[in-house]
């Protein structure tokens, strides 16, 4: 089951070390060919910082005209109407720079994510078909959606967060030494050891918000196992099971949040004493000064505020702590898919080329990538010639599908090689290759558009007169122009809207616009009723007409007409011939496989 998309949503936290921070930089290399805003967006962000850290100087010139202390400006005393309005236009300043730097990072932000979705689905896309097996879709969907949120929100939030809070913090603490030295010192020295604790408290709390995450994902999977099978709950009668078993994983996820927020609240009342009782510490000693006339009441306003100032960047690092270990881990994990190796597809200097259908299998050996110890196919060997028919019979498990699936270079081969048109299919451009290759399986995927839409995948430049061609061909267009939309006709998700056989002939459809030469069939009449299985089978013998077909039998009334049958058995060839020689055999497997099936019919 899926249940990495939630997962997915907590990104794992990285441990911030010089390699971890490297490696997460190289994400920034997005952010190259918009450079000129993002520079823009900084200055203007070191701008609206700088016009909050004037704030509290200006109020402290303030506090001092308002008790008869004069303030001078190059040699001019300023009334309080004047620093007023110097603290309006601060403020102006403050607003005009924060909507910039708002609308520059917001354009690196959404350009920069937009890039990235693009580099990660292009890879998606030419990904080997291993890579898909040991992988959940999951997971793999869980990289362009939540991961690249992280990343959206480290650009346009976290950056600019991190940037203030450290301009805060620095230019903060060189303000208050210039007001106090002494009184800086004694302030800095009650902040170590909230700091510590406070790192302390955190990571525990992110341990428990990773609890309760996990807990959560454990119900959403209660709830998308439920629903994608929601007809075997009904069938067996276990609504209430189901009931029980997602109110037991709720009330561990309750469980596991309430501990969470305990530790959560701890650590807000901790920072809320700590924290401010340290400001409120370093206060009293600087009203002390006040008082023996050491400081004075403006310079007393300006030290508490950027006192506050400090303390508020210190509590904020921590919290944006844990959001750069989160960007780092989700950055960790795009590289890691854009690092992939791909299919060699589309090759720049591929040429065109024109496919007869010779094809040989020659000692052709396999183990699927994530199952190394177990050997699918043993010296596999035989040829077709050009426009021939072959069927590949066998038991389930026998190794039919695969013998397809290296044709089309789904998989490299453990050894041997195959060759069409007497040249190694590790040598033709894979695009150019699969281009001449049709295939139809049993379970026909259809995408969630319209029946045009389905039927031109085969060529997505084709007019709609080859449509209805191939439509007609397939003996789908009578059930087509029956549909008040026509070729328009939305088929739903995976096509569920059209039946079993409809589905079958749009398939056949696509594939006839393709017009391979080279066609897989992995026998699509085995689960459909008799009307519809003749009219595919009508459909599947206008497809085959003058091509090369290699056609996975289940039902193995319908290769009587083929050239030569493959008993497959074992990942081996068992027997080979035509269905009348091979029928012969009384003791052959096809001769039991056909008693078998006649039995059961």
């Amino acid at each position: 089951m899926n249940t990495s998309g939630q997962a997915g949503a907590d990104a794992p936290k990285v441990k911030l070390t010089k390699e971890s921070f490297q490696q997460g930089l190289r994400i920034f290399r997005f952010t190259l060919p918009y450079r000129a805003k993002f520079i823009v967006g900084m200055v203007l962000l070191t701008l609206s910082s700088a016009t909050v850290m004037a704030f509290p100087w200006i109020i402290g010139k303030l506090t001092d005209t308002a008790n008869g202390q004069p303030v001078r400006l190059n040699g001019t005393t300023l009334t309080i109407n004047q620093i007023a309005l110097g603290l309006f236009l601060v403020i102006l300043l403050q607003g005009i720079f924060s909507f910039g730097r708002i609308w520059f990072f917001t354009q690196v932000s959404e350009f920069t994510v937009r890039d990235i979705r693009q580099a990660l689905y292009r890879k998606f896309v030419t990904l080997p078909i291993p890579y898909f097996e040991k992988n959940r879709v999951g997971a793999i969907t869980s990289r362009i959606t939540s991961d690249v949120g992280i990343i959206q929100d480290s650009f346009s939030l976290t950056l600019a967060e991190l940037f203030r809070q450290v301009m805060t913090l620095v230019v903060g603490i060189i303000f208050i030494m210039v007001v106090s030295v002494k009184l800086s010192l004694f302030m800095l020295l009650t902040f170590p050891p909230i700091v510590v604790l406070a790192m302390v408290f955190g990571k525990k709390i992110r341990v428990l918000a990773k609890t309760t995450q996990d807990e959560l994902a454990k119900t959403n999977v209660i709830v998308e196992e439920t629903l994608q099978g929601i007809n075997t709950v009904k069938a067996f009668t276990n609504e209430q099971f189901e009931t029980s078993r997602y109110t037991s994983s709720l009330t561990k996820t309750v469980q596991a949040a309430l501990k969470s927020n305990l530790y959560r609240g701890g650590f807000v009342s901790f920072v809320i004493i700590g924290l401010f009782g340290g400001i409120i510490l370093v206060l009293w000693r600087a009203a002390s000064l006040v008082q023996s006339g050491q400081m004075s009441i403006g310079d007393l306003t300006q030290f508490a505020l950027y006192t506050i100032f400090i303390g508020a960047s210190v509590a904020g690092l921590g919290e944006l702590y844990g959001k750069v270990q989160s960007t780092l881990g989700a950055s960790e994990r795009i590289l890691e898919i854009l690092d992939e190796p791909t299919e060699p597809t589309h090759q720049p200097s591929a040429l065109p080329i024109r496919l007869r259908g010779d094809i040989a299998y020659e000692h052709v050996a396999f183990q699927y990538p994530t199952r190394p110890d177990l050997t699918v196919l043993q010296d596999i060997s035989f040829s077709i010639r050009a426009g021939e028919k072959i069927a590949l019979v066998g038991p389930s498990g026998a190794g039919k599908s695969t013998i397809v699936q290296l044709l089309m270079q789904f998989y490299v081969l453990s050894s041997g090689q195959i060759t069409i048109d007497g040249r190694p299919i590790g040598q033709y451009d894979l695009t150019e290759l699969r281009r001449h290759i049709g295939i139809v399986p049993q379970e026909t995927i259809l995408f969630g558009g319209s029946i045009r839409e389905n039927i031109a995948y085969g060529k997505t430049d084709a007019t709609d007169e080859e449509i209805v061609q191939a439509a007609r061909k397939a003996n789908a267009w009578q059930f087509i122009s029956s549909f008040p939309e026509g070729l328009d006709t939305l088929v739903g998700e995976r096509g569920i809207k059209l039946s079993g056989g409809q589905r079958q002939r749009v398939a056949i459809a696509r594939a006839i616009l393709k017009n391979p030469a080279i066609l897989l069939l992995d026998e699509a009449t085995s689960a459909l009723d008799s009307e519809s299985e003749k009219l595919v089978q009508q459909a599947m013998d206008e497809l085959m007409q003058n091509r090369t077909s290699i056609i996975i039998a289940h039902r193995l009334s319908t290769i009587r007409k083929v050239d030569k049958i493959l008993v497959i058995d074992g990942g081996r060839i068992a027997e080979q011939g035509s269905h009348d020689d091979l029928s012969h055999n009384e003791n052959g497997l096809y001769a039991n496989l056909l008693k078998l099936q006649f039995e059961l019919t």
